[in-house]
């Protein structure tokens, strides 16, 4: 499957098949919670943050992308990535764009 964030697939002639997107939500546990607000504190990366976010991109793209194979896509272009806060300590990460069969 190929995933570009643009418009187009350089030599690629392709058909639109339709939106296409996957999600979770995501949060981190009480424990790690706790020790990343101390951090707040001294600043500096939120690592436990960070790896949260990244697994969350993963799994969206994911199903994204399975999402996809089940129309027949051979690409997904115009992909984007969104994510907001659904709760103290819990964030969604939604990745989609448009599934396309290359003709």
């Amino acid at each position: 499957m190929i995933l570009v964030t643009t418009d187009y697939i350089a030599g690629k002639n392709f058909e639109m098949l339709g939106l296409v997107k996957g999600s979770t939500i995501q949060s981190k546990n009480l424990g790690r919670d706790i020790t990343q607000s101390f951090k707040t504190l001294v600043g500096g990366e939120l690592k436990a943050y960070t790896e949260m976010m990244n697994d969350a991109r993963a799994l969206a793209t994911k199903r994204m992308v399975e999402e996809a194979e089940a129309m027949g896509a051979d690409a997904v272009v115009n992909m984007r990535y969104s994510s907001a806060s659904v709760m103290q300590g819990a964030a969604e990460v939604m990745a989609y764009g448009t599934a396309v069969k290359f003709v």
